[in-house]
C-alpha cells in the first residue's frame, strides 16, 4: 500500500511536537564548520514543507522533492500561505531528474529509511552527487540500528483534536527493517469518525555501509555525528547524521 495517502492531511497535526529548528541549526553548523556559502538547497523527501518553510526563513532558497502528491499538495498550500512559492517536484528520490545544480541537498527526518533496497539508497547518493555544485554538501539523517530495534513489537496510541490513532510496529523481513501498521480514526464534518489504515516500511544500515556507498558515489570529507550533537555516535544513539562533500572538478 502506498504510504502518505491519508497520512498527509494529518501529518502536521501528529508531528506538532517535533522541533524542526534543530535541523536548521544542524545545517547552519555544518556549513559554518565547512566554510561554505549555501543559497540553493534541494530538500529531498520534503513532505509537507515544514523544513522548507524554515529554510526560507533562515535565508536559504529551497526546492522540494517528494514522491507523495498528497504531501506536496499540503506543502504548496502551506508555503503559499507564507507568501513563498518555491519549486516542488513529485519524483522518486532514487530516480529524480537533475535539472539544475544545488549548493546543498538535504534528506532529513529519516526520509532515506523509506527505501528498502540497497540499490535504491546507492542510486540516491549518485543522483545527489550529480545534482550538487562543485564542493556542494549532502546532509542526511537516518534511524540508527539501535532505534530501529526499539520499534520492534512497539505500540503507540493517542487521541488528539479530531484524530485518534493506533500505531503498531514490528520487525520487517529485511535486516534492520521495521514495518508500521497505522490505523487512524479521523473526525468528519458530520461528527462521525472515518477509519483509515496505512502500512509504512523503513530500513536502515550501519555507519560503515552508508560511508562506503557515499565514497562509491564520489563523495569525500564524510563526517558522522549523532542526535543533533556535534559528537560521534555511540551504541544508543537514535538518529545518525551524515555530511559529505562533492569533489571539486566533478
Amino acid at each position: 500500500m502506498k504510504p502518505y495517502i491519508h497520512f498527509a492531511n494529518i501529518y502536521d497535526h501528529l508531528m506538532a511536537h517535533v522541533e524542526y529548528e534543530h535541523w536548521i541549526t544542524y545545517m547552519k553548523t555544518v556549513f559554518e564548520e565547512r566554510n561554505v556559502r549555501v543559497s540553493k538547497v534541494l530538500d529531498v523527501g520534503c513532505g509537507t514543507g515544514e523544513l522548507m518553510l524554515r529554510m526560507n526563513q533562515a535565508g536559504f532558497v529551497p526546492t522540494g522533492l517528494d514522491i507523495s502528491e498528497d504531501m506536496l499538495a499540503v506543502a504548496q498550500r502551506k508555503l503559499q500561505s507564507a507568501q513563498t512559492q518555491p519549486q516542488l517536484f513529485q519524483e522518486d528520490m532514487s530516480q529524480f531528474s537533475v535539472l539544475e545544480r544545488y549548493d546543498a541537498i538535504t534528506i532529513f527526518c529519516d526520509s532515506l529509511n523509506y527505501l528498502e533496497k540497497e540499490e535504491d539508497v546507492k542510486r540516491v547518493f549518485l543522483r545527489c552527487y550529480d545534482a550538487l555544485q562543485e564542493n556542494g554538501i549532502l546532509l542526511f539523517d537516518v534511524h540508527s540500528p539501535f532505534k530501529i530495534q526499539q520499534f520492534y513489537q512497539a505500540t503507540f496510541a493517542d487521541e488528539l483534536d479530531g484524530v485518534s490513532y493506533i500505531w503498531h510496529s514490528f520487525a520487517g523481513e529485511e535486516p534492520l527493517s521495521v514495518e508500521h501498521e497505522l490505523t487512524f480514526f479521523i473526525e468528519t464534518e458530520n461528527g462521525l469518525y472515518e477509519r483509515v489504515e496505512e502500512l509504512h516500511k523503513e530500513r536502515t544500515f550501519d555507519i560503515a555501509t552508508y560511508t562506503k556507498w557515499l565514497m562509491e558515489a564520489g563523495f569525500t570529507d564524510i563526517r558522522v555525528t549523532g542526535d543533533f550533537h556535534q559528537s560521534e555516535p555511540h551504541d544508543q544513539t537514535e538518529r545518525i547524521f551524515f555530511s559529505a562533500r562533492k569533489k571539486a572538478g566533478n
